[in-house]
This record gives structure tokens, sequence and C-alpha cells, in this order.
């Protein structure tokens, strides 16, 4: 498929903890880590990769084990806590001494656990459409079978391109035309890749949804040397601006909420957007809405 050859040429690939990855990695200047959850992969921040490299910083986005163009062993340990221990050896063997952060949907507890892991490393945080109050968290209706054995099996067959291409309109992405249906159907091809997307359900049924990683993951927003912010998708019915943003802000002790017209993949829709509020806090000036 000519989409995902051209996202392949833009990327290179690497290795950490013994998984084969793969890594967008546009731009000079300060490094920023895009981390994304699922059904995703680095393509889902292929534009924000060069819009953060126009703005004289490094854009930088590597795939999950599981997802993407990423190895898909069969016992890795795709927890939250399996995925945020390659996350760090990731950014080693990337040569990342000190980097900003940016995460989206699981990318969160993900990123979360790389902060908690190495905080003196992270230059600041954004967080995009994500979860932090994780032990009362309840999986989206259309996302929730993917969780359940068996069921899980049959609905992976069941998604194809043109009923991916629904629930992107419908839930994913609010101005369709921003988005060819090309680059939509290419994240079918990218989940299901190799194994038919077997290492994407042991990920969604192994979220970690307790009360000790809630506490985990609001260490990683509260009293820390980095400053955070909070970026979203006003329009996402997954994860809601009403829900789930401000209990990020409740666990960030922060007053601002940053307002993107956009649903819950505000990085398809709005590359350039989140770019400027990503390089703002960057470089200690931070915008209003």
């Amino acid at each position: 498929m000519e989409v995902i050859e051209r996202h392949e040429r833009a990327g290179r690939y690497f290795e950490a903890d013994g998984v084969r990855s793969f890594v967008l990695d546009k731009g000079k200047g300060d490094p920023v880590v895009c981390l994304h959850g699922v059904p995703t992969s680095s393509f889902m921040y292929r534009k924000l990769v060069h819009e953060l490299a126009a703005r004289s910083v490094r854009g930088i986005a590597f795939d999950l084990p599981g997802l993407g163009l990423a190895d898909r062993p069969e016992d890795f340990d795709y927890t939250w806590t399996g995925l945020g221990r390659f996350c760090a050896e990731a950014v080693d063997a990337l040569g990342l001494e000190a980097f900003h952060l940016v995460v989206h949907d699981i990318g969160g507890p993900v990123g979360f656990e790389l902060a908690r892991a190495m905080p003196e490393r992270i230059k600041s945080l954004t967080l995009l459409n994500t979860i932090v109050e994780v032990d009362t968290f309840h999986r989206p209706p259309v996302m929730e079978p993917f969780a359940r054995p068996g069921v899980g099996e049959l609905a992976l067959r069941s998604l194809n391109k043109p009923a991916f291409r629904l629930l992107m309109r419908r839930y994913g992405i609010a101005e369709w035309p921003r988005v060819v249906p090309a680059e939509i159907d290419a994240y079918v091809d990218l989940l299901k890749r190799d194994d038919g997307g077997a290492a994407f359900l042991k990920i969604m049924r192994g979220f970690e949804r307790t009360p000790a990683k809630r506490a985990h993951y609001v260490s990683a927003l509260r009293d820390v040397p980095y400053p955070v912010q909070i970026v979203w998708g006003v329009d996402d019915p997954w994860l809601t601006l009403r829900q789930h943003a401000r209990q990020a802000r409740r666990a960030a002790r922060i007053a601002e909420i940053y307002h993107v017209p956009a649903k819950h993949f505000l990085a398809e829709e709005r590359p350039a957007r989140i770019a400027n509020y990503v390089t703002a806090l960057a470089w200690g000036r931070p915008l209003r809405n």
C-alpha cells in the first residue's frame, strides 16, 4: 500500500528491549517524543512531527510493540507497565538524554510510566485526550469488545476498511476532508500487519485499571519538576472534555485546558495547532486559549 510505503520511507527502524520498532524522527533542536495509543501507531503523528520540525524542534514518534511497524512478539508484556518499560529502553536506544513528551489515548498511562521512571529527563509534558483516573475508566462501547476473549477476535475480523472509515467519521475525526480515505485505510493495515491484530488484542486486555496505577499516574502530573499542559479535542465522544479532561486537570492541579476543535484523533486534524502549544511550552511561553 503506497501510503504505508511512504510512511516507512519517512522513518527508520531501531531496536529496544529486544524488539525491533520504527521511528519517525524529523528536525533539529530539543527532542519532542510523541507516544501514541490504540488502535494507532506513529502513523498518527506523521503530520505533527513535520509541524514540530518546522518550529525548530525535533519531532519523534515511535511504534509501541504490537502496533504499526513494530515487532509483535508473543511473549511480550503488553500491559501499560511493560509498554512503559519499552519506552524507557527506546529513548535510550535513540540517544535522548532529555526530551519533551506528548501523550495521547493509552499513550498517556504508558507515558506516565516513562515519566515516573525518569522525571529528571522530562522537559515538559503535554496531554492530548488521554486517561488519568484509570481505576474508574470504562472503554468506549465500540472498543470494549476487543478486550473480551473470543468476542475480540470476532470483532477484529469484522473490522474492515469501510467499517473503520465509519468509526473514524463518527468518533475520530470531525472534519473528514482533512484526512484522505487512503490514509484512514492505512490504520487498518497497520493494525493487522503480520499477526492479524493479535498483539493489539493483548494490549486491549492488559489495561491496568487499579487505584495503585491511578495514584502512580497522578504522581507523574502533580508536584513534578517539569511543566504540564492539557490540549483537548473538545468534540471527542470517547474521552470527553467534561469528564476526562477535567480529571486530568484535577490531577495536574492546573487551571487551563486548551481547547482544540477536533474529535479523538486531534493530531490528524489539528497538527499545526498542537505543535504551537507544544513548542510554546517547550520555550517557556505557554499560549492562551
